[in-house]
């Protein structure tokens, strides 16, 4: 048995009362949800930090509402049943894991959030043969599509299309500063940086098993070095360049990636294939740099070419005379 399921109620054993408990604890928990959400993004879309004020409000509103329903029908005492009590009951992703996604991304899990809700509702309706408790799901039912279209009268309201667009353009810089540009100085350290020294060995050895571990030592290596100097190198107070964690860790994983490429194929035992192999690893990772400079750096496309691969030949060049003579 799964562990933890045996302790869940199934939907259709919770009474009424249970049922209503439920869906007071649920809107309590989704106006908690969007006010943390209001409070992540006040600082940067103050807009978008309102829409989600508005729908905490309109939660709270529903949960008031409930609560008379529950007083009217049950008395005061409201049973604990929430959302992990229920089997098969929908779920929401914790906050810490939607918030670094980007904004548009919490807005889409806003949308999931009210659409889950209303096609739960609708769906327990159905498989329900009591009046009341039909009427109770359907009037929830109700209730989630009305926060869905009260969520867009609020966009209209506090969204204009230049604001939106704005908030884009903000959310698509930070994204540029905070991964992209750590992360691309990372691909490009670690897959030029380690061209001279992995194939320097592998043509002063020609064996593949000393290559690779040269080429590991050299990628790991370079990859916790560039981590802790960038997420040293600026605190992202001042630039707005972002965490220093989250800038480490692009830099630092895309550094151990970059030169990982072009070791891996030395796992393979035959020398001249595992080397083969990796000139087209070589090849795909220094035009994959071209192509992010290009996309998200606006570089442009034969600058970013001459700079990589010229670079790369050089280096790559380099290591094979070395290793050679």
């Amino acid at each position: 048995m799964i562990p933890g399921l045996s302790s869940r109620r199934r939907f259709k054993d919770l009474s009424e009362q249970e049922i209503l408990a439920l869906a007071i604890s649920s809107e309590e928990d989704d106006a908690r949800i969007y006010r943390s959400y209001g409070e992540m993004l006040r600082a940067d879309y103050p807009d978008t930090a309102a829409v989600f004020d508005g729908m905490a409000t309109e939660e709270d509103g529903h949960r008031h509402r409930l609560i008379e329903l529950h007083r009217a029908r049950f008395g005061e005492v409201i049973p604990l049943i929430r959302r992990e009590h229920v089997a098969g009951f929908y779920n929401r992703r914790p906050v810490w894991l939607i918030e670094n996604l980007g904004i548009e991304r919490i807005r889409d899990e806003a949308e999931g959030m009210e659409r889950d809700a209303e096609a739960f509702y609708l769906k327990a309706a159905q498989r329900t043969s009591d009046a009341a408790t039909r009427k109770l799901l359907g009037d929830l039912a109700a209730a989630e599509a009305g926060h869905q279209n009260r969520a867009g009268e609020l966009q209209a309201e506090h969204l204009s299309e230049d604001t939106r667009a704005a908030e884009d353009r903000q959310a698509h810089r930070q994204f540029v500063l905070t991964w992209v540009q750590p992360g691309l100085a990372g691909l490009m350290d670690g897959s030029v940086s380690t061209l001279a020294p992995i194939f320097a060995t592998a043509f002063a050895t020609q064996d593949t098993w000393t290559t690779f571990l040269v080429g590991l030592a050299a990628s790991i290596g370079a990859g916790i070095s560039m981590g802790f100097t960038e997420a040293a190198s600026d605190d992202g107070e001042l630039s707005g360049r972002g965490s220093p964690f989250k800038r480490g860790i692009a830099a630092g994983v895309m550094t151990t990636l970059g030169g990982l490429g072009h070791a891996l194929p030395y796992l393979i035992p035959d020398f001249w294939t595992a080397t083969m192999i990796a000139f087209v690893v070589v090849f795909v990772e220094l035009w994959a740099i071209v192509w992010i400079q290009n996309r998200y750096m606006d570089t442009p496309f034969f600058r970013a070419t001459f700079q990589v691969v010229l670079g790369g030949a050089l280096v790559f060049a380099a290591g094979v005379l070395i290793g050679s003579g």
